[in-house]
Parts: structure tokens; sequence; C-alpha cells
């Protein structure tokens, strides 16, 4: 039964760069937005960390004050819905609830070493075949090894039973309802989870030497984790829908057919193509991971492509070269000039992601004259986005096999209409907006939704998605073949330079 139209879904978007809290109605419309910053911390070249206390604290505090703005009380949230930075990585004391290290972002390389010798011990396929990844930095397992080798003390502690491991979404569901629980697409970002059992895997426990004792307990993503501590809101409130970044996105797009994709254009890249209950093993460098778990009998599987430096380049122009005062300025300085000049960056900050997974390249800028300006560079960078989006959308299509005609397109720097352009001038295919941008946020929420019966069907959550704007493609093929071709040539300069 439905909710009263008095009724709100409140979503915690939990990011790399900032806590946002969001109050959606029926429609999917945003009632009361409230997004923090919290610190980045970089102790060495390579190294992202965050204090889980700040997410906490940021996350909270944006929680009620969207309440507030959205001009309800908390008795009105019908649930809430959890989207989060996955494979992050967050060890705390059971006992106490506090945090024993700061969070092992997903960007963070640390663990390379460990990662590099299970490649050379020959584990490639083993942990693709069981966990849909390929072996690399980027995700929670080989993070929480490295804590356990750097700090035997944890280790011991882990093993006697004092310790939990959780990602972004576990640490909130934990600090929101005091139960250590994830859901089925983050449990399958982690390296340890098998996507075909829908289990940790025990083997892989066993060769990483991580005692199962401190992992979370696997769930639906639309499944009530809880009820809030009363002290929280006042009232306890079900949280009843999580999932990774990612996965909310492609849920909150309406990519519920077989064949639909979408990108996500925030810090990183992220290409992701529903593709129905059959899992397909990439052979051209994607992952394989869990869309969603509805908890209606079998997952919904995903092919996806991540690039990871994609709006950060942008915020490497502003914070770091300082040739921008905001981001968006990018978008003038870019229509400023006709091209790039012959200017090509290929922005591996932390190595490249799909389909290269390099960890050890990094970043490359080639073609470089007297007369390069920065607005040649602002436009190189950006680019750079839709080139690497491209390289992810050609290597789906290949696993696919079959056509993707068009593409879903949210994120921050999707608000940059020259990029949007060059993104379906570089991809060929149209790409689309929605009306409402925060769809990561409102995946969340249509999951939540789904579980306490606010909205009844995946065909009413559908028939919420709204057209905002479609970019159709309007670039001669031999303009574009040729752009690609030199982009390659930039690739090859950076791989030769690591």
């Amino acid at each position: 039964m439905q909710q009263g139209d008095d009724t709100y879904i409140l979503s915690l978007d939990q990011g790399t760069t900032s806590s946002r809290a969001i109050v959606f109605n029926r429609t999917g419309n945003i009632m009361g937005n409230r997004q923090k910053p919290f610190t980045q911390i970089f102790p060495k070249p390579g190294w992202v960390e965050h204090d889980p206390m700040e997410i906490w604290k940021t996350q909270l505090e944006s929680a009620r004050e969207a309440i507030e703005l959205a001009q309800i009380t908390p008795r009105q949230i019908a649930a809430i819905g959890i989207s989060n930075q996955r494979e992050t990585t967050i060890l705390w004391e059971k006992a106490t609830g506090k945090p024993v290290y700061n969070a092992i972002v997903w960007q963070c390389r640390r663990s390379t070493a460990i990662c590099e010798e299970l490649t050379a011990l020959g584990f490639e396929d083993f942990f693709r075949e069981r966990t849909g990844l390929v072996i690399d930095p980027y995700f929670s397992g080989t993070k929480l090894v490295w804590l356990f080798d750097e700090v035997p003390e944890l280790k011991t502690r882990a093993e006697r039973g004092e310790l939990l491991f959780g990602t972004v979404d576990s640490w909130l569901i934990y600090n929101l309802t005091g139960r250590h629980a994830t859901d089925a697409t983050n449990a399958s970002r982690t390296l340890l989870f098998n996507i075909h059992t829908g289990r940790w895997d025990e083997d892989i426990l066993n060769l990483l030497h991580i005692p199962p004792c401190v992992l979370p307990e696997v769930l639906p993503s639309s499944h009530v984790f809880g009820n809030t501590k009363k002290e929280i809101f006042g009232i306890e409130i079900p949280v009843a829908g999580a999932a990774g970044d990612q996965q909310a996105s492609l849920f909150g797009h309406a990519c519920f057919e077989p064949g639909s994709a979408k990108n996500t254009y925030g810090t990183g890249c992220f290409t992701l193509l529903n593709t129905g209950k059959v899992p397909i093993v990439s052979r051209h460098n994607l992952v394989t991971t869990i869309a969603w778990d509805l908890g209606d009998g079998g997952f919904t599987y995903a092919l996806e492509g991540s690039v990871f430096i994609a709006g950060a380049v942008i915020q490497w122009l502003r914070d770091q070269l300082g040739i921008i005062a905001d981001a968006a300025e990018s978008e003038a300085l870019a229509r400023s000039v006709p091209d790039t000049g012959g200017v090509f960056i290929v922005p591996a900050f932390v190595g490249m992601g799909a389909p290269y997974w390099d960890a050890d390249m990094r970043g490359t800028m080639v073609g470089i004259t007297r007369g390069t300006s920065r607005a040649h560079i602002v436009r190189a960078a950006l680019e750079s986005i839709a080139y690497q989006s491209n390289d992810l959308l050609e290597a789906m299509v290949k696993d696919y096999g079959k056509p993707i005609s068009f593409i879903k397109a949210d994120g921050g720097a999707s608000a940059n209409s020259f990029l949007m352009q060059f993104q379906a001038d570089i991809l060929n295919r149209p790409v689309i907006l929605p009306e409402v941008n925060e769809i990561t946020a409102l995946g969340a929420a249509y999951l939540a939704g789904l579980k306490v019966g606010y909205w009844e069907s995946l065909e009413e959550i559908a028939k919420n998605w709204r057209r905002k704007r479609e970019f159709e493609p309007d670039m001669p093929a031999s303009k574009r073949d040729v752009l690609l071709e030199k982009w390659k040539k930039a690739i090859e300069s950076a791989v030769v330079f690591k």
C-alpha cells in the first residue's frame, strides 16, 4: 500500500568529496538538498584517505538540514536509502564503533605491490571468475590486506573478533542502525565476494588471510537493514535501500532493460550496462558486477568500466595549476578556441582504470607548442574525459555483442554542455540528460521506496524518468577517426613514460 502524499524518501548520497542528503517526493522531484564537503587526505603520492568520523558527521548534518530545508519533519520520512562511494575501506572497533585507521579511499594505490604479487602468482583468472573483477588496488580486498600487513595488531584484533570491516554503506548503516551489514552491489566491489553464489568466497578469504568475522552480512539492495536509532532523528525510520553509487545511478536512470547503459561524470567516470540475469565475463578488460538485488530471486548484473580521473581533472586545473577559478569557467574557455591546438592530456594521476588497468601509468600532456594557451589545456582536459569514456563503451560493445544505441548521462560534469556535445561526437551516439540530475541519490531513494511500498513497481518508477536534453552527434567521421588515433598515441606516450 502506498504511503500518504505527505510522506517522502530521504536519500543519503555519500560521495568521494562530499556528503549529500536529498529529500524526494513521489514523482522523484527534489524537496530539500544539502551537501557538505569533507577533508581529502593525501599522506603520500598515490595515497588517498578520509576521516570516517568526518564522513559520518557531514552525512548526519546534511540529512538533518535537508529535512529542514524540505520544510517537513522526520515523521514524514517513509524510508531512507543510501548510495555511497564504493571500494573505500573502513575498519572500526566492534565495542565502541570507533575507527582504528583512516578510510582508505577507492582512488588509493597503496596496495599495488600486493596486487602485483597476486598477478605474478597467476591468480588473475581465479579472481575474475569468482568476483567478476580484475586484480587492482581499486578494490577493497587488497586495501584490507595492506592494513593487516602494515599494522599487524589490527589483524590480531580482527582475528579475536574485535574489529569490523565495511565499505562506506556499511559504515553508515552501522552508525544509523547498529547493524553490521552491506548490500550485494557493494559486496561485489570488494574482491572478496562470489557474484555467482552470492556469498563471501571462502577460498579468497583463506588466500588473503582475512578472518570472516570482520565481514558484514550481505543483504539485498532493496531491504530493511534496520531502523535508525531514536536519538538520531527523534523517531525510528527504516533504512530500506542501499547500493554503490554507480549501481544506484543505473537504477535511478530506470535502466531496467538489458542493453540500457548510463555514464556518470563525477570525480571519476563510470559506465554501466545492464546485462540482465546472466553475468557476462569481460574479454576486454571491463569488470562484471552486480547491478542490484531486489530480493526477488537472482541478481541483475552489469558490465562496468571505470575512469579514475574525470571531473577530478577539472579540480586539478583549478586547485593545482590555478588556471581556472571554478569548474564553470572551463566550458567558456574550451569554447573560446576551435580545438586543442594538437594538445592531448592523459590524466593518469592515479594510474588508469578500464580498459587499461595500469596502476603505474602517470599523467601525460603531449602536443604542446609555443602557441599553447590555457584555453587549449582546459579544452584538452575536458576532451580527455570523453576519450576515456569512449574507450569504455568500445570495450563494452565488444563484450556485449550487441549495439548500444544511446547513453544516459548524469553527474556534476554532465552540466558542461561542451563536454556533453563532444562526448556525443566522439561516441557517435546520442547522450541524454535526465531532468533530475541527482540520479544517484534518486536511485537509492527508489530502492528504499520500493521496499516500503512508497513506489509499487519498476514500471511506476520508469514513468518518473524525464528527459531534459539530448545531444546528437555532429562530427564528421573523418575528423572523429583522426582524433581517436591521436588519443591512442597519447595513451602510448603515457605508457612509455611510466
